[in-house]
Order: C-alpha cells, then structure tokens, then sequence
C-alpha cells in the first residue's frame, strides 16, 4: 500500500505540495460532446494506472449551463462495457435524468436534449449502472456542472473560472501496490481535480471554491490550517439567502458547497487545506471510529492536509466584498404537504447488506409512487450505527429537522444529499413538478458508491393523477367504478365511448401512501365499454386507481375495497 501522507504531530497527517492544480476545461452552448473512454494517467513514476475519463484520461469538463437554455448532450461510450451518465441534481424527466435504467451500450451513443431549470448552482455528473457505479467512478468518470443565471450574475461575488472561482473535486482514493486504482481498497491518499499533492496560486482577494465531495464514502470535515473563518454561500441546489461564516464544513459524498476565502490580508503565504477527520462523530465514514471506513486505515480519524494554497497580488478586478442577499427561499409549509412517507435506513453486517426499508434494489420493482405536483414530507430514519448519505433524484428539498431540531444555517437551502448519522432522523419537504413518466422512474439512494451497488438504493414514478392531464374535464369525469365499494374482487370500470379499454389502456392501483399494489390478476374487456379487472390478494381499504392511455396518465380514481 502506498502512503504519500506524513505524521508530523499526534492526529496531524500533511504532504509535501508538488504538484500544480490541474483545472478542469469548459465547455459551453448549447450543445455539447463527452466521451467515455478507457485510459491510463501516470499519478506516481513506474507503472501508469489504468483509469476511465471523460473526453481525456481522469475525470472530466466542467460543462457550464445557463438557466432557460435548451441543450443537448452527445455521450459516446467508447468503453468496451455498458454504462449511464448521470446528472446529479439537476431537475430534468427521468429519461434524461441517466439513472440505471438508460444504459448506454458499449460504442453506441446517448444524446438527452433538455431545458435547464434549475437555479444558479453547482453539480456534478457521473455513471450510475447499477452494480458498476463505484467501479466507473473509482476510475475517474466524473465532472463539475456550473448554472449559471441572470439572478445569480447580478450579484457582487467572483465568478470567473479559474482566476477568482475554482472547482475543487476533493476525492479519498485507494491504490494499490501496482500503483492501481481499487475499488474495493481502504482510501489511503486524497486528490483534488485528479492531482495528487495539489497546490493553487490563488490572488490576495475573494475567492470562491466550488467544493465537490466526490469520494466514493469517506466524509470530509474542512477547514484551514490557521482556523480561519470562511463563508458558504450555496449548498447543493444554489445559493443560500445570505453568506454563513464558519470554520468547518462537513461535506458527504455527493454533497456540494460554495465557498468564498477572504485571502485579501495573506499575499505572500501558504495556506493549507484540511480534512479534520478526528473531529467528526462516532459512526460518521472516515472518523475515528464506526463503519463505512471509520477507523479501519491510517486516514480514518487523521487531520489530514491535502491542498496548499499559494496567495499571490490581487487581480486587476478583484472582488473585496459579496453580496449580503443571494437568494430568496420560500420552502413549502409542512400543512400544504399531499402525503408523507418514511425510509428506513436498516441491515449492516456480516450476510446482512444495507438496505432501504429492508428491501435490496429489484429493478423490477416500483417502491414508491408520487403524483406530480404534489408535495410530500420524506422521513429518512437511520436504524443502523453508521451515518448514509441520502440522495434523490429529480428535485431539491429543503430539510425540516434532524432528530426535532432546525437545520444549520448552511443547510437550510435547497439539498439533494442529506447525511443521516447513524440512530438519526431528518426530514425534508419537497415538490415533485414539470416531469411525469407512468414508465421510467428516478432513484433514491445512499451516496456510498459500494452502499449504493449493494441495493441500498429504491427507484419512484412520478405519475399524473389529481390534476386535470388532456384538458377534457368531460372525458375525465366519464370514468366510473361500480359498485364502489367493491366487495367481490372485481373492479368494474366503465371507459369513454371510442377508447378501446383492451388495447389501449393500462390499469394500475396504488395504495395511498403510492406503492403499486400488485392486486390485478388479469382484465377482460366487457360489452359497452366496460372493463372488468380481477383481483388477487388485496386488503380492506383505498386505493388509487391510475388508468393511463399512450403514456399518459387519463384517470385517477378512488376506489374502496370491503
């Protein structure tokens, strides 16, 4: 095992800062190219190592959006296996949200066209095949995201790419004696950008640091050498109301933040970045003690120094001071919510994977169902002793409480990761709006990569119901079931004259939490437009009724069941 890290004082690891911070390219307009391909990068003399990249050999462009723009993406799998890409966080329909389901064959090519919608902020995008996902990620396929928006370019704050504003892809890695990346290996360096031992002349003035998690477990706990205070201005899904002073932040994996770094008072020095792993709970991935890494490497519960930043003079147009107002955030109120539904977090150990409501992932399998527009409380429940990072697809909540108690100041934006301690409770609300798919579903999961592929993941439709879906009120309200209740497990549905109810329509039942219940063992097609379904096993209450027709979703009723 390879170690590049020096213990120069009890719980102090530090490196010898050699290597300049590689910065991402960009790439912008509207339309945009990315191959992912096999590769080889040389991160220590001797042997290369073989790596996976993104239109180059480690990671990948920073893809610069605009907010309203309409884009299109080509990805070439130029990789002799199958894969996705995913575009974590960003608010788009699930066939072009790159989950497991849209998998990209070996030499084929996927191009997902969509409007952006999302506010001014920082993501990322990244493979998601199940099983293969903390492989490909392991090797290097990752790359930064930046929204821009006229909103956000109003504001006093820096934002010119590698001058005055940085993206730092902060990753825990394992190599191994072959000087090979390990999937499975205990992390045993960091690296920011793909650079080992970075450092970064930055200029004596404000700069921003947008901060990206991107390892495949480990937390990280930052903060300066010197205990500064610095200021976070955006969590994952844009900016915060206000700029909040702080001199550490926690960041799980998948989870980012924007920072602003006051280096005005340091021209000339060197400062250090730090991960002060020792101060992080019990049970937290990289911590002294508890799963998911803690205390089983040489890392785990080490302040460890892995960036250097060299301050040099002010540019020609220095920002000195930011904006004080970023954002406005109105969250739902919790009274407006359509339904509430609980996840558990459970299993750990020996023949015993971790799971999500004890359920391993069956892409078979619908585990939720949501009515578009409607908004929903989630209460993530954490059973086991190790904190999960909990991701979401499709939308940004904002977090109610943990464990009864209002957020930190820094999380109460907009999140599509939330870290879940272990024995912990936090719950979030949210909007499910713009992208309904009867067929293809978005996912949930824990953002440990090895977690994730081990089936600590579920998947969710998004369905039109309540609302009206073809504008024709008349032809909605010519849906009937009767009797109702049915107490005879039969459903009998009377169809609108001129739709052919054996060829043209699908019948599916929720309960009123939205899970597919399983209760229709087959349908017949009766004389005036009647349908008769026949149910199987089923329980005594209300259920929903989703009657969809060329992929949209026509009805939604209620029926009773004695």
């Amino acid at each position: 095992m390879r170690w590049i890290l020096l213990l120069l004082v009890p719980g102090l690891a530090t490196a010898q800062f050699n290597n300049e911070l590689l910065i991402p390219p960009t790439l912008t307009g509207a339309e945009f190219s990315l191959t992912i391909d096999e590769s080889t990068k040389q991160f220590y003399d001797g042997q290369t190592t073989e790596t996976i990249g993104f239109n180059g050999n480690f990671l990948g462009p920073t893809l610069i959006f605009n907010k309203g723009d309409f884009i299109s993406i080509e990805v070439d799998n130029n990789l002799n296996e199958e894969t996705t890409v995913h575009w974590h966080g960003m608010h788009v329909s699930p066939e072009d949200d790159g989950g497991p389901h849209t998998v990209i064959a070996p030499n084929t090519t996927w191009n997902p066209d969509f409007t952006v919608l999302d506010r001014a902020t920082t993501f990322w995008y990244h493979p998601h095949l199940h099983e293969r996902t903390n492989r490909h990620v392991t090797k290097g396929a990752a790359g930064m995201i930046i929204i821009r928006s006229d909103d956000e370019s109003a504001l006093t704050l820096p934002r010119t790419y590698g001058e005055d504003d940085f993206p730092l892809i902060v990753q825990a890695k394992s190599f191994d004696n072959d000087n090979q990346l390990d999937e499975r290996g205990d992390d045993n360096v960091f690296m920011v950008n793909g650079t080992l031992e970075p450092y970064l002349d930055v200029p004596g003035q404000m700069v921003r640091f947008r901060v990206l998690n991107g390892s495949n477990e480990r937390v990280l706990y930052l903060g300066f050498n010197d205990d500064r205070q610095f200021m976070q201005i955006g969590s994952d899904g844009g900016l915060l109301e206000s700029p909040v002073s702080m001199n550490r932040l926690r960041l799980a994996s998948g989870e980012r933040a924007e920072l602003v770094v006051d280096f005005s008072g340091d021209i000339g020095s060197n400062l250090e970045l730090l991960t002060y792993a020792s101060e992080l709970g019990g049970g937290i991935p990289g911590g002294p003690v508890g799963g998911g890494g803690g205390g089983m490497n040489g890392l785990d519960g080490q302040d460890v120094s892995f960036m250097e930043f060299r301050v040099g003079a002010a540019t020609g147009n220095a920002v000195t001071s930011i904006s004080q107002n970023l954002a406005t955030h109105e969250p739902w109120d919790e009274s407006e919510a359509n339904n509430t539904r609980t996840i558990s977090m459970d299993g750990g150990g020996p023949g015993n994977p971790f799971s999500l409501n004890d359920g391993i992932f069956d892409d078979n399998v619908i585990n939720e169902t949501v009515f578009l527009d409607d908004i929903e409380v989630w209460t993530i429940t954490n059973t086991t002793n190790i904190a999960h990072p909990f991701h979401i697809h499709d939308i940004q909540f904002y977090i109610l409480d943990i464990d009864g108690q209002a957020p930190p100041m820094n999380e109460r934006g907009l999140k599509d990761v939330v870290l879940v301690e272990g024995n912990q409770t936090v719950r979030f609300i949210t909007k499910f709006e713009d992208f309904a798919d009867p067929e293809v579903p978005y996912m949930y999961h824990c953002h440990i990569l090895p977690h994730e592929d081990g089936g600590m993941m579920g998947q969710f439709l998004v369905i039109e119901g309540e609302e009206e879906v073809l504008g024709l009120k008349e032809l909605r309200n010519s849906y009937r079931v009767y009797p109702n209740p049915v107490s005879d497990k039969i459903v009998r549905v009377l169809v609108p004259q001129g739709m052919n109810a054996s060829k043209d329509m699908e019948f599916k039942m929720f309960d009123l939490s939205g899970k597919l219940v399983p209760a229709i063992s087959s349908k017949v097609c009766g004389p005036d437009n009647l349908m008769i379904l026949y149910l199987s096993e089923f329980y005594t209450g209300i259920y929903n009724l989703v009657i969809t027709s060329e992929g949209k979703s026509v009805a939604s009723l209620k029926v009773m069941i004695e």
